[in-house]
């Protein structure tokens, strides 16, 4: 008799458990990104054709933590061009499209993406020294609502590349430093430069440039005394690398840039941050952020792993061998 009555019941309990199931599992497949519509703002200083190398492992990596444009992502890009006067403009246009979330790429545009908002969240990646230049207080506790990952040009820098130029080019006494004394990152890697040359025993010459137009006559300029250089970052340089390597190239004048983008584009050396690894973790912050995390707790990133890139086919059209000591080190070699 019992047992009938438990039969009767059974359906009307299973029912009741799986209702509460329901109800247990609704607030987290709420959190599901395949659930809402997100609205991720970019602005690059570049051009989508000149972009630097990570962006896409940008987006690879957001798709593999379940964003996919089309269906529960919706980006808003912007690019300057290599126009940085156009960044604040830029970011003001895409804050007014109500992202969910901002995501910049290098210093000047996050400067510009902090000065537009202190509300929407911002992702810096590749961020020049986010302590020098203002943009946070803190690495480790970056204070509103700013965070990312930074790219670590710190005191030092400048003496590894002039090691590795010494190394390369015999007897190397003066180098000259392609600036844009406007970028606040190149200026203090200039400062650097100029303290670190006399303890190497070079004379560090700088040669200032604000416009693509005279690129040809700063690389004619410095090629009149230096036997090598040193390219500084600045967008609009990095957007035009392929005519900077080929002057480089024309001027027989060895050069060592902080990206591997110009590498790729026929340049001899890079020593540099991983830019994929950079993309790939502010992707991970973004994911974080999209879910209810704060910038304010997560620290700035510096970057773990440093990369020598040298083009052999560029040494040789150089009249240069590179030597042993460097081709053992680098992590990887253009042949």
């Amino acid at each position: 008799m019992r047992a009938s009555k438990l039969a009767r019941r059974l359906p009307v309990l299973l029912a009741v458990v799986l209702a509460a199931c329901s109800l247990l599992l609704a607030p987290a497949r709420a959190q599901e990104p395949a659930r809402r519509l997100v609205r991720i703002g970019f602005v690059h200083p570049h051009s989508a054709s000149s972009a630097t190398h990570g962006v896409t492992a940008f987006w690879d990596r957001l798709h593999e933590l379940g964003y996919v444009e089309g269906s529960n992502l919706q980006i808003e890009a912007r690019w300057a061009d290599g126009h940085t006067e156009r960044l604040p403009e830029l970011a003001a246009e895409v804050l007014a499209r109500k992202p969910d979330l901002l995501v910049t790429y290098g210093t000047p545009a996050a400067l510009a993406a902090k000065h537009a908002t202190s509300t929407v969240p911002i992702v810096g990646v590749a961020m020049g020294e986010p302590l020098r230049t203002g943009l946070v207080t803190s690495l480790a506790h970056p204070d509103g609502n700013l965070t990312g990952t930074s790219v670590g040009w710190a005191e030092g820098i400048g003496g590894k590349w002039l090691e590795l130029l010494r190394e390369l080019v015999p007897r190397l006494a003066d180098v000259a430093v392609i600036e844009d004394p406007d970028n606040p990152i190149a200026r203090d890697l200039a400062a650097d430069l100029k303290a670190i040359g006399p303890t190497r025993r070079l004379n560090v010459r700088f040669v200032e440039v604000r416009e693509p137009s005279a690129l040809d006559r700063v690389f004619g300029q410095a090629a009149r005394k230096a036997q090598a250089c040193i390219v500084l970052p600045a967008p609009f340089i990095s957007a035009h690398r392929a005519q900077v390597t080929a002057l480089a190239a024309k001027h027989r004048l060895p050069a060592i840039y902080y990206l591997r983008d110009y590498v790729d584009a026929g340049g001899l050396m890079a020593y540099a941050p991983d830019m994929d690894a950079q993309f790939r973790r502010a992707a991970d912050y973004a994911g974080k952020i999209l879910n209810g995390a704060r910038p304010a707790d997560l620290p700035i990133e510096q970057p773990t792993r440093w990369a020598l890139i040298v083009n052999v086919k560029a040494a040789k059209a150089l009249g240069l061998t590179i030597p042993e000591s460097i081709l053992l080190r680098a992590d990887e070699v253009i042949r």
